[in-house]
């Protein structure tokens, strides 16, 4: 089991990303909470992991905070969601809206997620519910769509517009999002934030319009 990693963040690439660790490369999958929090490429990173065995593949998943792990641990031993649906969850809403969401019976915002429908979240709700008050998660520091402030301390990359908007577009369908839902949520993302915003604001600003 690979619980945790520590190294240089080489290549991010959402909703993949790249750690070198003693000249070993892991590749990654994560939630675009974690992405959003991570620094440049070329700076040491560590992250909290999940490894995943399949007939098909061995899948390793990171989180940037450890409450974001025990959350995603807790999301694929419910009923009908597996790993990729959990990373789409947890790409949506952040732990603590997602908290809140359990605590309120609320299934209108979760069915706003992609792959998450009305029986899907009532059956999150009724599942969750003793699970987070067990975990201790009630209180867990929000950090995600709505705390834009996090990230003021980062410099994020600045691509070509054109490379910005086709990475931000993948992201979106990679995470459960329709092609032509994708193109119409990051245009007018774009269109917000101006032409030179990097792929990760306009996926988070394209996730927050979607899941409001």
């Amino acid at each position: 089991m690979i619980g945790r990693l520590t190294g240089e963040l080489v290549e991010k690439h959402p909703p993949q990303l790249l750690v070198e660790v003693n000249g070993v490369g892991y590749e990654v999958e994560a939630s675009m909470n974690t992405f959003y929090r991570l620094p440049d490429c070329g700076s040491r990173v560590t992250l909290f992991t999940h490894f995943v065995v399949r007939e098909d593949a061995q899948l390793l998943y990171g989180f940037y905070a450890r409450e974001e792990r025990t959350l995603f641990r807790t999301l694929i031993k419910a009923n009908g969601v597996g790993p990729k649906l959990a990373i789409t969850i947890l790409s949506g809403i952040s732990t603590h809206e997602f908290v809140r969401c359990v605590q309120q019976q609320d299934t209108a915002a979760l069915i706003r997620l992609p792959g998450v429908g009305k029986k899907t979240a009532e059956r999150l709700i009724v599942e969750m519910k003793d699970k987070l008050a067990t975990l201790g998660l009630q209180d867990v520091a929000e950090f995600s769509l709505e705390s834009g402030g996090i990230h003021d301390d980062l410099t994020p990359t600045i691509a070509a517009a054109v490379d910005s908007r086709t990475e931000a577009e993948s992201a979106l369908v990679a995470l459960g999002y329709k092609p032509v839902q994708a193109t119409k949520a990051i245009a007018q993302a774009e269109k917000q934030l101006g032409a030179d915003a990097t792929s990760e604001d306009l996926i988070r600003a394209a996730l927050k319009a979607m899941v409001a």
